[in-house]
């Protein structure tokens, strides 16, 4: 079964055949290709019947032809993406003194964005943690984009607010809220934070502060610019990676961007 992408594909191939085609049958019976704008229905009739048989003749030039559209736009994507990352600049790296899981001078920075209550993301912690204790020079910074919901945005706005106060034990918080149990929102952000020690009346004046508000609007803006509609997504070197694509790729990735300072080399 053709995906969605390659139906969108073939809609398209399947209208630019006949153009082709017809360019076919007028240049073989000598009539001027550029200056025919329009065809009557003999000529109409011709063409699909030149693209209906040259397609059952071969099948395979429609596969193909797929292929090489759908790689074309998978690159185009690639360089508008990889453009975006250098646009954005150094704000997407950037984290607050003390919030950088990993070493904070590494030599490769993996930046993830994520939701509280992405079941992609939680799985995705093992990734991370295993990723930062085999790997010493790995700089790893998390970008809050609250996706699903008025809860996710509820619990990212507490995550943000004991990053204010609290940011040398950011980290362990995260891990902790991300770890837990249900959906994350309001009352369980704000339980696990009490479990660190922060106290609420703490926690509610730090979520209305500017430094929380431009944090997320800065974190969804950058998601917007990079085609970052999903979570997990990493920025991997100067790359978005889209999608829990597990600890084997994201090791693969990082150790190509050290050898040729792309995710493939």
């Amino acid at each position: 079964m053709l995906s969605i992408r390659r139906l969108t594909a073939a809609t398209a191939l399947a209208c630019t055949l006949p153009l082709i085609a017809a360019g076919t049958a007028l240049a073989q019976s000598g009539a001027p290709v550029a200056a025919q704008t329009s065809f009557d229905a003999k000529q109409t009739d011709a063409i699909e019947t030149i693209v209906r048989a040259y397609l059952i003749e071969h099948p395979e030039v429609l596969l193909e032809a797929l292929d090489a559209l759908e790689a074309k736009r998978t690159a185009d994507q690639s360089a508008a993406q990889k453009a975006a990352v250098a646009e954005v600049g150094p704000a997407l790296f950037e984290t607050p003194e003390g919030t950088v899981l990993g070493n904070p001078d590494g030599d490769v920075t993996v930046v993830e964005f994520f939701d509280y209550n992405c079941g992609f993301c939680k799985k995705a912690m093992q990734d991370m943690d295993s990723l930062i204790a085999a790997d010493p020079n790995i700089r790893f910074v998390l970008k809050e984009i609250p996706v699903l919901g008025p809860q996710s945005l509820e619990a990212a706005r507490v995550s943000l607010a004991f990053r204010e106060i609290a940011p040398n034990e950011y980290a362990a918080y995260h891990r902790a809220l991300l770890g837990s149990r249900g959906t994350a929102d309001e009352a369980s952000a704000i339980a696990v934070a009490q479990d660190f020690g922060v106290e609420e009346a703490a926690l509610r004046t730090a979520m209305q502060s500017s430094a929380v508000t431009e944090a997320l609007r800065q974190s969804n803006e950058m998601a917007t610019r990079l085609g970052i509609n999903g979570t997990p997504s990493y920025v991997v070197g100067e790359e978005v990676v889209s999608g829990a694509v597990g600890l084997d790729n994201l090791q693969a990735s990082i150790a190509n961007v050290r050898e040729c300072g792309t995710i493939a080399c």
